[in-house]
């Protein structure tokens, strides 16, 4: 029988102290961009110019004043764009979760006429590239009235192919037996899932939960393309308007990047906790 390779870890003392200095490693090489990027949050956008990124911390010229200015820069524009691209992660994400999994489970646990054919076309919208469907997608929007609008950056994320194909994937794995005992109770299929198989599939809304929150935020593109009014900009968006021709504002721009992490970390976790519990999760106690 094959032994694991956390069970080699835990009686090999020698490996194990190797795993602890790579996760150490690992961690710093990870922080690093990090701790530039608070530094310099810190310290005024000349300072920046002439002596670049530094491991050096100067108390003569380091303060908090940098965040102060974001209340102050264009009449504290950047929470517009801050609160523009919290509404879109969370309607953005909510949708996204609660869509691809009803499609996913229905394309994984019903048989029905034409259900090939879906499963084709989720395939096909994968390997599609997004920037192919995007001057359709801005005529619809546009037929529709739905530029500058923030449903507009969420419609084409509604039912996202990844979510659909990773829901399908693992609803593939749940038993269907759970489906025949919920009929027998006198459940719905509406009912079924929402009772039975959504608290099984928790570790698949926490794995899709991170990552629809990490592309929505960091979406540039496709909010460029719909968003007009300089108050609806996203924080990608926004925070490239401060680097211009004319001059750059890295007293804004440094210590916005700072707080625009913020979210994603809470994100990641929360989504990390449910993540966890829905590993030990199960549908039927003994």
């Amino acid at each position: 029988m094959k032994k694991s390779g956390h069970g080699l870890i835990k009686k090999r003392p020698g490996l194990k102290m190797l795993y602890a200095v790579l996760l150490a490693l690992t961690t710093v090489f990870m922080l690093t961009p990090f701790y530039f990027m608070f530094l310099s949050s810190l310290k005024p956008g000349t300072e920046i110019l002439r002596y670049g990124l530094s491991f050096k911390i100067d108390p003569g010229i380091s303060s908090f004043a940098n965040y102060t200015a974001l209340n102050t820069y264009r009449e504290g524009i950047y929470w517009s764009w801050y609160a523009s691209s919290l509404i879109i992660m969370v309607l953005q994400t909510a949708f996204g979760l609660f869509f691809a999994s009803l499609v996913g489970y229905g394309l994984a646990m019903y048989h029905f006429k034409g259900r090939r054919a879906l499963d084709v076309l989720v395939l096909i919208m994968l390997m599609l590239p997004f920037e192919i469907l995007i001057l359709p997608m801005y005529r619809v929007l546009t037929n529709v009235k739905l530029i500058d609008s923030y449903f507009g950056v969420i419609m084409p994320y509604l039912v996202p192919a990844y979510m659909v194909f990773f829901f399908r994937q693992f609803c593939s794995g749940l038993p269907r037996e759970l489906i025949e005992a919920g009929r027998i109770d006198g459940c719905s299929d509406y009912g079924i899932f929402f009772k039975i198989m959504t608290p099984i599939m928790i570790p698949a809304f926490g794995a899709m939960g991170i990552l629809s929150a990490m592309n929505s935020w960091n979406n540039l593109l496709w909010p460029l393309m719909v968003i007009n009014t300089d108050r609806k900009f996203t924080i990608p968006i926004g925070m490239g308007t401060t680097i211009t021709p004319y001059g750059n504002a890295y007293d804004v721009l440094m210590p916005g990047a700072v707080m625009a992490v913020v979210p994603i970390v809470i994100v990641y976790l929360c989504c990390q906790k449910t993540f966890m519990k829905g590993m030990t999760a199960g549908s039927i106690k003994g």
